[in-house]
């Protein structure tokens, strides 16, 4: 998972952060660089289906309604190259394949939280009246 520590890293490393928001050029490109990979209509949901553990494809493809095997085959790929999802090959028989986040995909805990959070407002603010 996702430790303290590794935030406490990440957020060594963020040192920039401020210097990024100052530059409205760099603040758009690193927008776009986090739209870019978790951009479409199911990533979002793999990830969050993810952050709860491993699972096997036939458990994704359950815990996410409508989403097609093909779908889910692409979208995998997809974050797996971009390096937000791990594909694990267990030397079983029959092969034994799961997919978890990686420590990547487990930042996006607090991206998804917020977009929650937010959805959850906005829904109660605009189904009230």
């Amino acid at each position: 998972m996702y430790s303290n520590k590794d935030k406490a890293k990440e957020m060594k490393d963020l040192g920039c952060f401020s210097e990024v928001k100052q530059c409205p050029t760099r603040y758009v490109l690193a927008v776009n660089d986090t739209l870019n990979v978790i951009s479409g209509k199911w990533k979002l949901s793999i990830i969050a289906s993810l952050i709860h553990g491993k699972k096997r494809f036939k458990e994704l493809e359950r815990s996410i309604e409508g989403i097609t095997p093909r779908m889910l085959s692409k979208e995998l790929k997809e974050l797996e190259i971009n390096g937000v999802v791990k594909r694990l090959v267990h030397n079983t028989r029959p092969v034994l394949i799961e997919y978890e986040l990686t420590e990547s995909g487990y930042r996006l805990t607090d991206v998804i939280d917020a977009m929650i959070q937010w959805g959850l407002a906005h829904r109660q603010a605009y189904m009230s009246e």
